[in-house]
Order: C-alpha cells, then sequence, then structure tokens
C-alpha cells in the first residue's frame, strides 16, 4: 500500500520520458510515444510570443559562440587577445541566460512549467549543464580563479556542452516537424 501511493507521488512529478527503461511503466506503454507537441501545445506554442522571441535567440546565440569560439581559438594559437576572448564568454554566456529565462517563460506558456516537460525534459537536463559550465566560467574569470589556460579550457568544455545541447534542440525541431507533417 506505501508503495503504490509513493509510485503515485512520484508519477506525479516525474517527467522523465524514459519510465520504462526504469522501469516505471509497462510494455502497453512503451510502445506509446508522446509527440513533441499535442494539438494543444502545438497551437499554444504558435500563438505565443515567446516562440518568436526563441527564434531571434538561438541563432544570436549561435552567432555569439562562432565569434567566441574564433577568439579563444586564436588566443590559443598565437598568445594574442585573451581578453577579448574573456569577454567574449561572458558575452556568450549573457545571452545563454537571456534564452533559458526566456526559454522557461516558453515552456510555461506551451507546457504549463518552466522547465522539465516531458517534450524538452532531458534538453532540460543538459541545458543545466550548459549553464552550470558557463556560470563557472564567468566566476572564475570574475574572481580571477585559475591561470589563462585554466579560464580558456573550461570556456572550451561550456562551449562543448553548448553544441551537443544545441544539437538536441535542433533534433527534436526535426522530429517536431516531421510530426506536423504526418
Amino acid at each position: 500500500m506505501l508503495s503504490s501511493a509513493l509510485d503515485r507521488v512520484i508519477a506525479q512529478i516525474d517527467n522523465s520520458p524514459f519510465g520504462y527503461a526504469s522501469g516505471r511503466c509497462t510494455r502497453r506503454h512503451a510502445a506509446r510515444r508522446r509527440p513533441v507537441y499535442t494539438p494543444e501545445e502545438r497551437a499554444r506554442r504558435d500563438a505565443s510570443p515567446w516562440t518568436m522571441v526563441q527564434g531571434i535567440l538561438a541563432p544570436l546565440q549561435f552567432l555569439v559562440f562562432a565569434v567566441s569560439l574564433g577568439l579563444l581559438a586564436r588566443w590559443l594559437l598565437t598568445g594574442e587577445g585573451l581578453f577579448a576572448a574573456e569577454l567574449s564568454v561572458v558575452i556568450k554566456t549573457l545571452v545563454l541566460y537571456a534564452i533559458m529565462v526566456t526559454g522557461a517563460i516558453w515552456e510555461k506558456a506551451v507546457f504549463g512549467r518552466y522547465l522539465f516537460a516531458a517534450s524538452f525534459f532531458w534538453e532540460d537536463v543538459f541545458s543545466i549543464l550548459v549553464l552550470a559550465l558557463h556560470t563557472a566560467y564567468v566566476g572564475a574569470f570574475l574572481f580571477g580563479l585559475g591561470d589563462a589556460h585554466f579560464r580558456v579550457w573550461l570556456a572550451l568544455a561550456a562551449y562543448a556542452a553548448y553544441l551537443i545541447n544545441a544539437a538536441q534542440f535542433v533534433m527534436k525541431l526535426r522530429q517536431a516537424r516531421i510530426e506536423a507533417r504526418a
């Protein structure tokens, strides 16, 4: 009796789309895959002004990332332009914060929760890692922690995580488009 009550409580807060792999659902449930958007969610997504904000911020963030990556590579290869490279990572982090905050607002408007909606659970989990790495970099930069090589390699680790996360979102966008055509 206690375990079934606990199972119901966990089911209310657990949005992991991989419940079957952890033994939380039956084979019958595993065959059904949740679409990225239900028809109601798709309508809310299309009506939300935050969808356009995300559509603008995502390529802007990638552009800032590409410029910053070039500046970091320049410093690693030539030893020149450290301040510009490090400042570019701070700017990239500010754009990341902007897209994360507006993305959470968008997720609330579309799915009814700020983070970890079932459709974007793993993207959000990885976004937290990306945010943590970028924040660690900014802290190291502002407080002079570690030497320049440490900070640049920390920035590159944050950028690698960002690329993985960006790929997750691109794949999710592609999945949503395929589902919309079907």
